[in-house]
Order: structure tokens, then sequence, then C-alpha cells
């Protein structure tokens, strides 16, 4: 802080608060406490002064205010003088800070070059080209000398690299400096001369072989091709695109990073731990030490393969082990079924259940790997097995000789999966995007206005177009905020690691189908499908319905009962049309041009019904 050596004046006094306090170098700003100065009231122009002694060069300024009373200081004026009281920073019409302000210096340029050397910040300027008739030599300490024949004109042009400030009151230095006690610099006539015009720096940039192609009077192949490319790859507008292009693509490729990937590898023998039995588990109870190696009761490593992880995997997929497969093979028996042969998937061991099949898992686990793991010609032969095709209807006898379909009496009834239930409604409204891949979106959800212990609010905003209907895979996940919807049908917290999904049926479930803001657009998808493609009668239109979301032909009864829905439901919404078009556009969007908001929220109505039947939440 240069200003603690300076002397401060200003053009009064009030009462002891005199102009040393404001450099005293105190900034708490407590006039009661005697860290403000302070001139008298009714001046038309009061003002406080530092003078620093000596020239100096000036990084920033700061202000700090009084911490009460600091309005007065509204539309201050900030000025620095030279040595001669001229000009050379201004900085007017400022607010008043609540506490202090800074303003920075940078803008104030002393350029200083001569005929010999030209002094300048590199970073302000760069000598583009130096027009001279000998090639100028750079000094590295000094910026830049002009060579040539004594006597002989030279002409130095300096562009600058960016816009430069030039507040009013700055001034141009020009000295002559010798390069050494031998050398002498002579400063003939001169002329300076600034210009904004762009197209100097055009010219000024045209390197010097392009220039003596343009100027010559007859060229050859080579000068000319040498005019051709530098026009294309600077000038020609129709290429404009082109260079934009290429110079990002150049400058991104400049940014590039090699990346470096870790890589996990075996330590050496005499480097690892020694491992011990720990008795009961207590890490302080050490028994006898072990090596690598895998229970008795399975297929043994190779005798002269490595004890590492590599061998283990290969060990794992081996056709001998009977363990892998089998797993593998009854998850997806699990995915078909809605119940695996072995009802625990997540435990194979002493703790689990026996198989209910186990001649049936252990072929299933030899024609996996037949297969050569291929999951997708294993998951035909699933679905295409008469177990699987079978009816799912349930008769008295079959319900009290095997109620839990364990040994396969009929074919699988149960839930969708918490994802499924939204993608199939979309999937039915036409909403659901086909885009794969990708970072995760933000679909609609019901706002809480609830904040996360700790965090911030755990409400977000909707990802706009097709993202908002991607399929559940891509939905964010948050452990402290599970999406609402999904986590009501039994969609894991992800806070523990769950390898099977518990199934239950709750109200909650059903007013999520009925309320949540992802059904109810739906609905109203559903709904503008079958008014605009479903047929010329209301019959039609349910029927095309009903198709679409549960892709069978419905009797002559759901037909009549749903038309009588519909019937109904427009009687209802024709008293109160505000209703029906809140309910027929909110949140999917305004109405299509010529379109019944009645109408339409009468059949919004009947899509919600067939969202949120049995049988399009079943599988079966």
């Amino acid at each position: 802080n240069v200003a603690l050596k300076g002397t401060a004046t200003q053009s009064s006094t009030y009462q002891d608060a005199v102009a040393s306090r404001a450099i005293d170098g105190r900034t708490d700003g407590e006039y009661a406490r005697g860290s403000v100065a302070h001139t008298a009231d009714g001046q038309d122009n009061p003002w406080w002064e530092v003078d620093l002694k000596e020239p100096r060069t000036l990084e920033r300024i700061v202000v700090w205010n009084r911490t009460e009373a600091g309005e007065r200081l509204k539309g201050f004026r900030v000025v620095a003088f030279d040595a001669q009281r001229n000009v050379v920073w201004d900085k007017s019409g400022n607010e008043a800070p609540k506490q202090e302000v800074a303003f920075a210096m940078n803008s104030v340029r002393e350029v200083k070059f001569t005929m010999a050397i030209a002094d300048f910040t590199q970073a302000d300027f760069d000598a583009e080209n130096v027009l001279s008739d000998a090639a100028p030599k750079k000094d590295l300490t000094r910026g830049w000398a002009v060579g040539g024949a004594t006597g002989r004109p030279h002409t130095l042009t300096l562009v600058a690299g960016k816009p430069v400030e030039i507040p009013a009151g700055s001034r141009l230095a020009v000295t002559l400096e010798q390069q050494s006690a031998t050398a002498k610099a002579t400063l003939g006539q001169f002329r300076l001369s600034v210009t904004a015009d762009a197209r100097a720096a055009e010219f000024v940039r045209t390197p010097a072989d392009v220039a003596a192609a343009v100027a010559a009077g007859s060229r050859t192949a080579a000068q000319q091709s040498r005019i051709q490319d530098y026009y294309a790859r600077t000038l020609a507008p129709g290429l404009k695109n082109d260079r934009e292009q290429f110079a990002s693509l150049t400058k991104s490729l400049a940014d590039l990073k090699p990346g470096t990937v870790p890589v996990q590898r075996e330590m050496p023998a005499e480097k690892r731990r020694a491992t011990k039995i720990q008795i009961r588990g207590n890490w302080q109870n050490l028994g006898d030490e072990v090596t690598e190696g895998v229970p008795a009761a399975w297929p043994p490593l190779p005798k002269d393969a490595p004890r590492n992880r590599l061998t283990l995997a290969k060990w794992l997929m081996d056709d001998n082990n009977p363990l892998t497969a089998r797993v593998v093979a009854n998850r997806y028996w699990e995915a078909i079924f809605g119940t695996g042969l072995v009802r625990t998937s997540e435990e194979f061991g002493a703790q689990g259940e026996l198989p209910s099949h186990p001649e049936l898992l252990d072929w299933l686990a030899t024609e996996l790997v037949a297969m050569k793991w291929d999951t997708k010609k294993f998951l035909r032969l699933l679905v295409t097995s008469q177990a699987y095709r079978q009816s799912s209807k349930v008769t008295p006898d079959a319900l009290e000789k095997d109620p839990d379909n364990r040994l396969v009496s009929r074919g699988p009834r149960l839930r969708l999966s918490a994802e499924m239930v939204r993608d199939q409604s979309l999937a039915a409204s036409g909403l659901l995007s086909a885009k794969r891949f990708g970072p995760s979106v933000r679909p609609s959800r019901p706002s809480s206005g609830l904040n996360a212990a700790f965090g911030g609010a755990l409400d977000w905003a909707t990802s706009t177009g097709e993202d908002r209907y991607r399929r559940g895979l891509y939905t964010e996940w948050r452990r402290t905020s599970p999406y609402p919807s999904m986590a009501t049908f039994d969609a894991p917290n992800r806070e523990v690691c769950s390898l099977r999904r518990n199934r239950t049926n709750t109200p909650l479930q059903a007013l999520v189908t009925m309320n949540d803001p992802v059904y109810v657009e739906a609905a109203q998808a559903l709904a503008r499908r079958m008014a605009k493609d479903g047929g010329a009668t209301d019959a039609d239109k349910a029927r095309h319905g009903f198709r679409l979301v549960l892709a069978r032909p419905p009797s002559d009864n759901e037909v009549a009962r749903l038309v009588k829905l519909h019937t109904e439901s427009a009687a209802e919404f024709a008293k109160d049309k505000a209703k029906a078009t809140a309910l027929a556009t909110d949140p999917l969007g305004p109405l299509p041009e010529g379109a019944d908001p009645v109408n339409l929220a009468a059949w919004t109505t009947v899509a919600n019904v067939l969202l949120n039947l049995d049988e399009t939440l079943m599988k079966r």
C-alpha cells in the first residue's frame, strides 16, 4: 500500500476528521472510532487527495467506504495525475460501495519505442510485421531493433493484438537509446501515424513473399499458387466458415493432452502382504498364513497358472465350473418368469434355497455355455419354450396345488418393473424417445418444495425436447432423492447393492399412474392419437386406443364401456370448458389447431383408464 507513505489533503475538514485518517491503514470504516476522513457539508466540489511524493506504477486503487451513511459517496470520482498534474486516468460516476471497491489500472499504458529499439509489453502488442529493407533483429531483453544501412529509410509497424484503451491524458513517449557504448543510434526526421483502419492491419499481416508476389509485374507459377493459397486461407468470403472450423479444430487439437489410463497389476511376490486367517473374524487374533486358492468342492485352478486375477477370471468362465453358468441362467429365468429356479438369486450358498427344478437349471447352464454365452440366443430359448408360452390364467385347482407357480404350471403373471411401467405408458402414447446413449436426463416429476439435509433443493428443472421422454434407464438418480414414481414401484434407492427387487402392491402405485405428470401427459398424448388416427366413430377411436395399449382387439362389451365413459365425460366437461382445456393441455402443451378441448379432455379420461388397467401394468 503505497498510500501509507504519502501525504493526504482535503478541501475542508469536518470537526477532527482530518485527511490523514484515510491512509492510516485502518479499513473498518467507523466514523465514531476516528477511522474515516470527512469534509465539511455544503461544498460545491469537495475533494480528498494523496500525494505519493514520487512517480509510481499503480496496479489498482482501492477505496473503502464508511460503514454508516455510505450512500453519501454515491457518484464519486477517482482521478490519477502524473508529476505535472496531467490526468492519466479517470473513473467517474461510481456507485457507493457497501464496503470497498477496487479499480484496476491496467488500462493505463505508456508505450516507449525508438528508431533502433521498440519497448512494449508483449502481452499488449504483437509485432506482426516489420517493414524494412533489412531483416529486423529481435533483442530478447529490449524489444525490436530495425537494422539497415545508415541513411536508408526504415518503417516499424506495430499492430495491437487486442483493442487498446487510450484514456484522456495518455502520453506517447519516444526515446532514443544506444545499444552499446560503441554503437550509435541516430534519430533523424521521423513521423508517427496511428490508424484504426482494419485494412492497415491486414496489409501488415500479409507475409512478405505474398506481398512481393502481388507487387511483381509478371508472376511465376509458384507465386501465383502462393497468392491463391493465401487468399483461400485468409480472405475468401465463401470459405469463411471453413476457416473458422479449421481454426477451431486446430485450437482443439492444440488443447488436447495425452490421456492417461490407470492400469492395475499384480505386485511382485516379495512385496505382497502376508494374509492370515482371522480367528472368529478378529483381526487381532491371527491364525495360519494362507495363499490364493479356490474351494475344494469346485474344480481346482490350473497347476502351472500364476495365482492372479486373470487366472481367477478364466477359472470362473471355464466350461468345467458349474456355478457361473447356473447363476447367470437363473437370473435370466427370474427376469422372464418373475421368480428364479433358485428363489434366492442373490444367494447360491448354504443360506439360499435349493432349486425347484435342479435338472432344468443344470440343462439351462450347459446350454448357455454351449451357446458361447450368447444372451440374446439364450433369452430366445426361454421365451419360445412351452413353459413360457402357457396361459397365465389361474384355475382353482392350480391355485391350490401351486399358488406361487413354483411348478411352472402356468405362464408368468407379474407387474412390470418400475422403469417399464413408465416406458410402457410413453410408448403407447407415442411420446417415448428412441434416442440412445448420452448423459442422464430429468423427466417430469411432481414438485415437492423440499430441500435435502445439508444439500440443495430436491426439485429439478425438467429436461427439454425429447430428453424428457427418454427411457427410464437414462433417468438421473440421486440417492438422497430417488425418482418418486420409480421408487413407488419398488425401484431400489441404490444406497446398497440390490441383486433382486421385491414387488409390492400399494395404493400409492395407483395414485402415481393416475396423477403423476408423466402419466397425465401420456394420457393426453394417447387421447390425441385416438382422436386423430382412430377413425370416424367413437367406437373406432376407442378400439384404436385399446389396441395401442394392450396389443389385442377389444371385445364389444369393452368398446361399449369405453364409449360410454367418453360420452359421460364429455357431458361433464361441456359444463366447464376451462377445466376441460386444463386436462387436455397441462402439461403436454397447446391443443392441435381446430381441436375441441371438451372432446380431447373426454378422450384423455378414457386414455387414463386404459393406461391404468391391470392388464396394462401386468405381464401375463
